[in-house]
């Protein structure tokens, strides 16, 4: 075989708690596995400051650090780590083929997708500077930090009504900014909305700037969309919630995905539509989109991948 030919029993396209969970299961089952990272190493918590809600963190952990353990432990197991992204597949014969950084060819026996999703934003410049100091696009993540205070959450979708009415629970007030007149979310969820006495609807209204001191965030500029009137809100932080988009665009037209880009896995498995391969964390998880959750799919991604090889190696030898 050419040296740019590679063939893997095991291969992890993308890192995160979900790909790092599936290499150390992947590897402690023998399947010798390569993972390629990403242009994001450690996935979505690289870029967060404190984690308290992952188990055997009792003091908390800093994002970036907890994938550094992620990490060392696959690697200690014997996971092969490499910084690349995956540019190109073909899953249309077995061994599937891969194609890193435009270059190299991976023929791999099992794939293990992992390569998550990423939060949209809004694209304000004050909203990347306090991103983590302040600004989050995870509620259940963060409501905590904000415990007593004021907050304010962007989003007019089922999502943003469950964590605005999630954060109510915690805060001393929220301001949920709708950029139309009406609420997008189901009736159901508009109505808790409505009737959570400390949640104050703004319609109409577009997010100007976010506020700080250089350090956290200590207000927002909003103004009315109809009347051009401002209005600044004094809050200590800023939940963004428009949505996700799964980081899956190369497997588009090859695995079956679901309309917004989440690829669909068999009901309590990861199988997805093609054989010997798999997929974990929120690349198709669009409820529960944690740390914990995504490591929970990323070992039954590397136990279905073990007995998916152990079963066709029992057919041949049969």
């Amino acid at each position: 075989m050419s040296q740019d030919i590679e063939h893997v029993k095991c291969l992890i396209i993308g890192s995160g708690p979900a790909g790092y969970t599936a290499a150390i299961y992947a590897s402690r089952a023998d399947l010798r596995p390569v993972m390629y990272t990403g242009m994001l190493a450690g996935g979505q918590l690289t870029q967060t400051t404190e984690v308290e809600n992952f188990p055997g963190y009792p003091d908390g952990i800093m994002g970036p650090e907890m994938m550094e353990d992620f990490r060392k432990q696959a690697e200690r197991l014997g996971t092969d780590i490499r910084f690349g992204y995956v540019s190109s597949v073909d899953f249309s014969s077995l061994p599937h083929k891969v194609t890193v950084d435009e270059s190299k060819t991976i023929l791999a026996d099992t794939v293990i997708i992992s390569t998550g999703a990423s939060a949209k934003w809004l694209g304000l410049e004050s909203e990347q500077k306090y991103s983590g100091f302040g600004v989050s696009a995870c509620a259940v993540c963060d409501g905590f930090f904000f415990k007593g205070q004021d907050v304010a959450i962007v989003g007019a979708g089922d999502t943003a009504a469950e964590e605005a009415t999630y954060l109510a629970k915690l805060c001393r007030k929220v301001y949920m900014i709708v950029r139309r007149d009406e609420f997008r979310a189901s009736k159901a969820m508009v109505h808790r909305v409505l009737n959570t006495p400390n949640i104050e609807v703004l319609y109409n209204t577009e997010t100007i700037e976010i506020l700080g001191d250089g350090q956290s965030v200590n207000a927002v500029k909003v103004c009315n969309n109809q009347t051009n009137e401002g209005r600044t809100l004094d809050v200590t932080g800023f939940f963004v919630a428009i949505g996700h988009k799964p980081n899956t665009d190369i497997f588009r037209g090859v695995i079956n995905m679901d309309e917004t880009g989440y690829i669909i896995t068999r009901p309590g498995s990861t199988e997805t539509n093609i054989e010997g391969v798999f997929c974990c964390g929120d690349a198709q998880d669009h409820i529960y989109r944690q740390a914990v959750t995504a490591a929970g799919t990323g070992c039954m991604a590397a136990i279905d991948a073990e007995r998916y090889l152990a079963a066709k190696e029992h057919v041949v030898t049969a």
